[in-house]
């Protein structure tokens, strides 16, 4: 049997518009080897997506796309993840990246890595939000992006990762319509448990896990 990259899906939620990189940079090549470049046809064409690399035959993501094992190399990279219930403190500058679009009113996202640089907020910031408090969660969710600040995630960056000191917190998962920050992130430390276990009940044939 061929052994397979296999997607960790956490689920987005309805009627919220998929994120992408706003008021970032082009990313430095090499300088993220654990993200994962997605694509997938849909009833509306082509979406892209991203993901991270947490094992070699593991990627975990928002979305459902590749098929092929990651064969790792100086440019290609796991990433860690965080502890059990980890929780980032408010204030903490992280960063995100992806291949979405780069401004809010354009079609076609972007064909280079770009990364931008986000505060984390505290939880009353989206709880507050008309918007978003109707779905956000503390327990599972990072509210992700200073208000006053023109940067965040946007269309076709979902699925990437929210990297905090080296290790992947959060997941890009949605926010409101209109790219404007914040924005809400799954909390990847509330998923730890399932991550292993499902990694270890997946592992391909001959592997190993290391924990």
């Amino acid at each position: 049997l061929q052994p397979t990259v296999t997607l960790l899906c956490l689920s987005l939620l309805p009627h919220h518009t998929l994120l992408t990189i706003i008021g970032g940079r082009v990313a430095k090549p090499h300088s993220r080897p654990y993200m994962a470049y997605l694509k997938r046809k849909t009833c509306k064409g082509e979406e892209t997506c991203g993901g991270f690399l947490v094992r070699e035959d593991f990627v975990l993501t928002a979305a459902h796309c590749l098929a092929e094992p990651a064969e790792l190399s100086n440019a290609i990279y796991t990433i860690p993840l965080p502890q059990v219930g980890h929780v980032v403190d408010p204030g903490s500058v992280c960063s995100v990246a992806g291949w979405g679009k780069t401004k809010r009113h354009v079609i076609l996202t972007s064909s280079i890595l770009h990364e931008v640089k986000l505060e984390v907020m505290t939880d009353k910031t989206c709880q507050k939000d008309g918007l978003l408090r109707r779905y956000y969660k503390p327990s599972k969710m990072m509210c992700v992006g200073d208000p006053d600040e023109d940067k965040a995630s946007f269309s076709g960056d979902s699925g990437g990762p929210l990297v905090c000191d080296g290790k992947a917190q959060g997941i890009v998962s949605f926010g409101k319509g209109d790219g404007s920050p914040p924005r809400v992130f799954t909390r990847v430390s509330a998923y730890v448990p399932w991550i292993k276990k499902t990694m270890r009940g997946l592992s391909s044939p001959g592997y190993l896990p290391s924990w």
